[in-house]
């Protein structure tokens, strides 16, 4: 397994199904100091919504206190870019795991006194999923 960098996220393949992949990322957000805000099922909400059918996919609003009181200290408006969303969806046999990059959110601010807050979010979601992808 490898974990994939795009512009603007981490995501890594699992041979493991989607109910086992969600459990491992909220044990390493846990971690890692983040709890979840917000979960959104988005193949039940598709189903409630739109009567349409979509796989298992959540989208996790992972949010770090310790950090996030940084941030709104030095820029009141940055909730705006706030919880960082993890995705957890089914592909094919197995699972993905994405996290967005906080360097990647964050620097839509002018503010660069955020970038060490930014910088240690990132350092701790890029552990959570390198535990995700060791298991």
């Amino acid at each position: 397994m490898t974990i994939n960098i795009t512009s603007y996220a981490y995501s890594v393949d699992l041979p493991i199904p989607y109910a086992d992949a969600l459990e491992r990322v909220k044990t390493a957000l846990q971690a890692e100091g983040f709890g979840i805000l917000t979960e959104v099922d988005v193949k039940a909400t598709f189903k409630d919504k739109l009567n349409k059918d979509f796989h298992d996919y959540i989208i996790l609003g992972a949010f770090n206190p310790h950090l996030a009181h940084q941030a709104l200290k030095l820029e009141p408006d940055i909730g705006l870019l706030l919880p960082c969303n993890v995705i957890v969806r089914t592909e094919g046999e197995g699972s993905t795991v994405s996290v967005v990059d906080p360097i990647t959110i964050l620097s839509v601010t002018p503010n660069d006194a955020v970038n060490p807050v930014a910088e240690e979010a990132r350092e701790r979601l890029e552990r959570v999923m390198l535990a995700v992808e060791a298991g």
